[in-house]
């Protein structure tokens, strides 16, 4: 199983489940003029950017043993550094594959009428800063002593973005863009998301309904006080809203301030726990379904732990079933 292929799909028709398919945007690009080169040392890989303005340098570190990695230096270090990654999303071009067009086309025959595609896309920029270029404690000293630099960056890199969604919703076969912020408001605030989200969110939101498509934020985590914030916006759905006890928001707490217009869109985190209680773990399920009210505006994801078994999996799946059935 590889991202991408027909298990995903075969997967889901077993179960008799609607698809929700995430897909490559088949958008490529490249740097016109920042060069950029990379150096392996062992398990490190060190990426510089030489800009005009001078080097932005990230070293990543990688396990051999789990194929993950993690940043050890960022890229943005000191607010010399906000012009330079400013020219390198100023130097990006892109365009639209043409073989991956073909392929996304072939993708949306596959899944058919019974399930969507949608393809993933650049979070917000001062999400992207806390998770890609600077990380918590470099954007909060940026916060601090350098708002307007910040500010300039994130124009520049909104009219980059802006370029990948208009390509993006311009692809047949995708039905929805998502974006992100997907940071919660233990490094993103309330205040920090009106700033410099809120307006962006719409502008987005604005280039993916120009190509007939949704668009869909992702933000899984502590959003319980963001809420209010994202029902000013125009995203069609909150992708991955996460209950208790992962989350701090229910989903009743959702429909009273996304209001009616925003889908929600849960995972069932009851595969990612304890299923040997079947009982409670079928109350787990109704319970969700009875704070929702209405099947309208309401999607259950069915996604599992590795080690759960196709039983347990098909259990939660008939659970959800039973209840989408009441609620129509």
């Amino acid at each position: 199983m590889q991202w991408g292929d027909r298990s995903t799909v075969a997967f889901s028709r077993h179960l008799g489940l609607d698809i929700m398919d995430f897909y490559l945007a088949p958008i490529r690009s490249r740097q016109r003029s920042v060069h950029v080169d990379q150096r392996r040392e062992g398990d490190r890989l060190t990426t510089t950017w030489h800009t005009r303005l001078g080097e932005l340098r990230q070293v990543q570190q990688f396990s051999a043993e789990t194929g993950l990695s993690y940043t050890v230096e960022h890229q943005v270090k000191e607010p010399a550094d906000l012009g330079r990654l400013a020219e390198v999303f100023a130097d990006q071009e892109f365009w639209v594959d043409a073989e991956g067009a073909t392929a996304t086309r072939e993708r949306a025959a596959l899944v058919g009428e019974g399930g969507i595609v949608v393809a993933s896309m650049p979070g917000t920029p001062l999400g992207q800063m806390v998770r890609v270029h600077c990380g918590v404690e470099g954007l909060a000293y940026l916060w601090a002593d350098a708002r307007e630099g910040l500010r300039a960056l994130f124009g520049v890199m909104e009219a980059n973005h802006l370029r990948q969604f208009q390509l993006a919703a311009s692809v047949d076969g995708l039905d929805g863009l998502i974006g992100m912020d997907d940071t919660s408001t233990t490094t993103i605030s309330p205040a920090m998301f009106e700033e410099f989200c809120l307006s962006y969110t719409d502008r987005v939101a604005d280039a993916t309904h120009a190509g007939g498509k949704f668009y869909l934020h992702h933000s899984c985590g502590l959003i319980r006080d963001i809420l209010d914030l994202y029902r000013q916006t125009k995203m069609d759905a909150v992708h991955a809203y996460t209950t208790p006890p992962i989350g701090n928001a229910t989903i009743a707490f959702g429909r009273e301030h996304l209001g009616g217009r925003i889908v929600i869109i849960v995972s069932l985190d009851e595969l990612f726990r304890d299923m040997s209680d079947r009982a409670g773990v079928a109350a787990s399920i109704a319970r969700r379904f009875d704070e929702a009210g209405s099947a309208e505006n309401f999607i259950v994801v069915v996604a599992a732990d590795p080690g759960k078994t196709m039983e347990e999996t098909a259990f939660v799946a008939g659970e959800a079933r039973k209840h989408q059935r009441r609620l129509r």
